[in-house]
């Protein structure tokens, strides 16, 4: 996309911007405060927001009166207030913008600040079409004027660079990172003011109160730089829970140009009428641009997110199965499969596919005439492939059943630990749970320096190992008793794995063992007997490092192309090989050390599997954990030696695709070794040409792959969207959730070859040019330039945005190592739409009160993340699919900890990883109910940290309040919202 900025790297700024950390999009200037430490709040609308309604009633014939109808049945039932209109009062900075001065100035480091006169500022959403208030506060006249443009509504406009300010909130210089609670500067001159109520607002805010919260100097602060209070703008929370009161439980119909979905934090059915279910793909926007010069006016993207093998609901109607044979043949031109969205022709003989735009003769056995008005065939209902969104297709074709590959590390270092022996203990237990399964074969083998073969053949009366000592040029003795099915060999298997921790190697003592070298033994039996499969190593030797990797996170600000996130050229060869045989490798670390710069994580990501860490595998919680991993990841449905190709309407086409594979020559055709119900792909893409509004736009994803027992299938998902010359159409069809998905996705994916700080730097323009072009071109003249104006399903977009944006992976901290960095990256990029959403937003529930805790397993709705929502009295649990917290409040009553915890005493309350004691009361009871809920929606065994209020670990709760500061220097979700607000309106001047 294009970018406002051509010249962001001025040396003569270098030395300013190292020190603040900020955007060199301007020279630095004399620090001018955009907010004033006093804010008038109140809630209200904008004048204009009935005729804005009634426009888009009266618009009877357009194809998106359904989704408009939608859309203010959602508003009038359920948008709040705070969310539509907050008044800020802002500060002399309105002036300032009109003169062309700096908005983006360094933070305050004098406490000698002068606080400046107010203005006022309203937040609102235009596409709500209803009141709510009765006078409504704006800026006054002149303070910040932005005239209406000139230009046409599909050209572009590139502001200058001395125009448009693009400031930087990250940073680890800028100002102090500090778990304090710190208040607004004062002014000898100017008395403080403090927060007032006008008639129509919620309440007054008392800035005493709240100053008197006890806040030890470790507690996480929730203030904003400029004293915006945060639980008055825009909530994700809110957002959510409204779309959870109109959609939980309910049935979505997804019939063909459908309107918007379901969140996807919220759990409803789908019916399948001719679109596939938003589980399978969910677009960006559900109404796409007929020019693409419109689709670049609005600066978001156009894509999808495909989740190939995502599950539904059990309540639902299963993926209905055709066999090969039987379905009616899809386009020969393009490939395309036949869905709903083909157009039939000269009474059924022919159809029209609308991938390719090229017309494709029906063969004369599947032939069936074409009737109704529509022209449809009329076996339509009897056929999935006519009617329904989603099927999946079986093959005659038969191919090898995948195996499992066990690779067990016998070094030294290994049998010293005990590791071996708990290993074998572990698999053994695994595979008893299994021998009912006769499907499954299964091979084992152990390493060194050497690597050791067993062959588990029933026929020989014991096993047999062969042992290879040329592991240069590795050339392996393959039989058919490498792999035999666990029926045939549970007993060898057993006597095996006995002798393994009294392994003695005769050959070299070194604890130095590649890992590089069971991946390619796994992957030689794997090809040598022709079957795909997963291979599970469990390392427990020291891993080779390159270098000092704990001090560089210098390296992480640089500018260099090539980024410490890209795999070596070995490791992108050797996943190459694994991709082409179907084997998914999935890596246990046993080592008690950290993972160094030989980063071992690239070739398990790449071929669809995962690393697994455990630095203290002596401890019950660690070894508990394993046990989990390792069930799950045998447990889990996969597919191998997958071939993803995504099938777009012809005037359009697939510009990029990203996620966790090896990229290949074309974006809109991935192979991938294994993947799983949770694997999603992002897929971005571009017009071509301007497309036909009455036809739409169509997106087809095609999976074909091979199932555990062999059998060839291919599942198919098409959606149909509807297309408008209307941006504001376009905008009214976005999600949040989906955009932050995808943004994730690419800009995790971008890491591997850009710097991150540009990175953060596109996010933060892109969505403050969309805001403009909302602004100027979706909502009505009567908002004036002090209102911050977000479409009504993009409100929580900036809390997102700026979670993203201040990431582990974007934004480094001088607390977490780089192979930490590299682990989130990939296991970031591997969740789902759901789980990405409760990543960066995580979930703050609140376990028990000191007064109302009859039900704990059902606790109180989710608290936005701040600190703001935490009491000293209450009990917190952060849900996210790769960290579970329980925050203990000082002032909890010791009835409460005796009851949860066993002890009656705040001090002695163990913090860290700990095990909750299986206590028989209704608190104990219910909490352990909810974790066990909540550890089975996410793909890895957490571990469960208890933090206490004031203690020194108090920094990981803080990682996870994204509303806050973070402590990498982030801002906070305040401070990002008014900067957008600020730029945005500049951008029209």
């Amino acid at each position: 996309m294009d970018a406002p900025f051509s010249n962001q790297g001025q040396s003569s700024l270098h030395q300013w911007v190292t020190q603040t950390g900020w955007s060199t999009a301007e020279p630095p200037e004399p620090f001018c405060n955009p907010l004033p430490s006093c804010h008038q709040l109140t809630l209200d609308s904008v004048p204009d927001q009935n005729h804005i309604y009634n426009q888009l009633q009266a618009s009877g014939n357009d194809p998106q009166d359904d989704s408009v109808g939608r859309n203010a049945h959602h508003s009038l039932q359920h948008i709040s207030d705070a969310d539509q209109n907050v008044q800020q009062r802002f500060s002399d900075a309105v002036s300032a913008a009109n003169r062309g001065q700096s908005l983006s100035s360094p933070p305050l480091m004098n406490e000698q600040f002068q606080p400046l006169n107010p203005q006022q500022m309203t937040l609102y959403s235009p596409c709500s079409p209803r009141r709510i208030g009765s006078s409504p506060l704006q800026f006054p006249q002149g303070t910040l004027n932005a005239p209406q443009s000139s230009h046409l509504p599909g050209q572009h406009v590139h502001p200058s660079p001395q125009s448009v300010p693009q400031p930087e909130f990250d940073g680890a210089n800028v100002g102090s990172v500090g778990y304090g609670h710190r208040h607004p500067p004062t002014s000898p001159n100017q008395p403080q003011p403090q927060w007032m109520s006008s008639a129509h607002s919620r309440g007054t805010i008392n800035t005493s109160a709240s100053q008197e919260r006890i806040m030890t100097p470790q507690s996480p602060s929730s203030e904003s730089r400029y004293g915006l209070d945060p639980k008055l703008l825009p909530s994700a929370v809110k957002v959510m829970e409204e779309d959870e009161a109109e959609w939980g439980g309910k049935v979505f119909v997804s019939e063909r140009f459908s309107r918007l979905p379901p969140l996807a934090t919220t759990p409803c059915l789908v019916e399948d009428k001719g679109n596939a279910s938003p589980l399978a793909i969910r677009c960006t926007t559900y109404c796409v641009p007929c020019e693409g010069q419109t689709m670049l006016l609005s600066r978001l993207p156009l894509g999808a997110l495909v989740t190939p093998l995502a599950r539904h609901n059990p309540d639902e109607n299963l993926i209905p199965s055709c066999e090969a044979a039987d379905v009616v043949v899809g386009c020969c031109w393009c490939g395309a499969s036949m869905c709903p969205a083909m157009s039939w022709q000269d009474c059924g003989q022919r159809f029209h596919c609308p991938f390719c735009g090229k017309v494709s003769q029906v063969p004369r056995r599947l032939f069936q005439p074409t009737g109704g008005v529509g022209g449809t065939r009329v076996d339509k209902d009897r056929r999935p492939e006519l009617s329904l969104g989603s099927y999946e297709i079986l093959h005659s074709e038969k191919h090898a059943p995948a195996a499992l590959l066990l690779a067990v590390d016998v070094s030294p270092a290994a049998l010293r630990g005990g590791h071996v022996e708990f290993v074998t203990q572990q698999i053994h237990t695994l595979l008893s749970s299994l021998k009912q399964d006769a499907d499954v074969r299964v091979g084992l083998m152990t390493y060194d320096s050497r690597v050791h073969l067993y062959d588990l053949s029933p026929d020989l009366s014991r096993p047999h190992m062969m042992v290879v000592t040329e592991t240069e040029d590795l050339q392996l003795p393959v039989r058919e008793g490498l792999l035999v099915s666990l029926r045939d060999c549970a007993e060898s298997l057993d006597s095996v794995l006995q002798f393994l921790p009294e392994f003695g190697a005769d050959g070299d003592d070194s604890d130095d063992v590649p890992l590089e070298l069971p991946v390619r033994a796994g992957l030689a039996v794997l090809q040598g007997l022709k079957c795909p499969g997963k291979l599970l190593i469990f390392h427990s030797a020291a891993l080779i490092e390159t270098g000092n990797t704990n001090s560089s996170s210098g390296f992480f600000g640089t500018s260099k192309p090539k980024s410490i996130f890209q795999p070596s050229e070995e490791a992108v060869s050797l996943a190459k090989d694994c991709v082409s045989q179907g084997c998914g490798v999935h890596l246990f670390i046993l080592s008690q050390q950290d993972v160094g710069g030989a980063w071992p994580g690239h070739i398990p990501y790449l071929t669809g599997g995962a690393l697994y860490t455990y630095s203290y595998l002596q401890g019950d919680l660690d070894r508990e954990r394993f046990g989990a991993d390792l069930k799950q990841v045998v447990a889990t449905d996969t597919g191998y030696k997958a071939e993803l190709r995504i099938f777009v309407s012809k005037d359009l086409r697939v510009s990029g695709c990203y996620g966790l594979f090896v990229p290949g020559p074309s974006p809109a055709h991935v192979t991938m070794a294994t993947l799983d119900r949770r694997t999603t792909l992002a897929v971005e893409l571009t017009h071509t040409r301007a497309l036909d509004e009455t036809r739409g736009a169509a997106i087809q994803a095609v999976l074909s792959y091979s199932s555990q027992t062999g059998e060839k299938r291919s599942r198919v998902h098409t959606l149909t969207l509807r297309s408008s010359r209307r941006l504001q159409d376009t905008f009214r069809n976005y999600q949040a959730q989906t955009l932050l998905a995808f943004y994730c996705k690419k800009m995790y994916c971008s890491a591997s070859e850009r710097p991150l700080q540009e990175l953060r730097e596109e996010l933060q323009t892109e969505v403050t040019e969309a805001l403009a072009c909302y602004r100027k071109h979706g909502c009505s003249s009567s908002a004036s330039a002090g209102q911050l104006v977000l479409p009504q399903f993009l409100r929580a977009l900036p809390v997102y945005i700026n979670s993203l944006r201040k990431s582990e992976v974007l934004l480094p901290g001088l607390r977490s190592s780089v192979h930490q960095r590299l682990q989130q990256r990939c296991q970031v990029l591997s969740l789902d739409t759901c789980s990405t959403v409760r990543h960066f937003y995580p979930l703050l529930l609140p376990l028990t009160l000191p007064v109302e805790r009859s039900n704990p397993q059902k606790p109180e709705g989710a608290l936005r993340c701040s600190a703001a929502s935490l009491e000293p009295s209450g009990l917190y649990l952060i849900h996210a699919p790769l960290t579970l917290l329980l925050w203990v409040g000082s002032q909890v009553p010791a009835c409460t900890l005796g009851e949860l915890f066993n002890t009656s005493c705040f001090s002695s309350l163990p913090s860290g990883e700990v095990k909750l004691p299986a206590l028989e009361n209704s608190l104990s009871v219910g909490v352990r109910s909810l974790l066990s809920t909540l550890t089975s929606q996410v793909p890895f065994a957490r571990k469960l940290l208890v933090v206490k209020q004031g203690d020194t670990c108090e920094e990981a709760l803080q990682r996870h309040l994204v509303e806050d500061k973070s402590p990498n220097g982030g801002a906070s979700y305040a401070d990002f919202l008014y900067h957008l607000h600020i730029n945005s309106v500049r951008l029209l001047q």
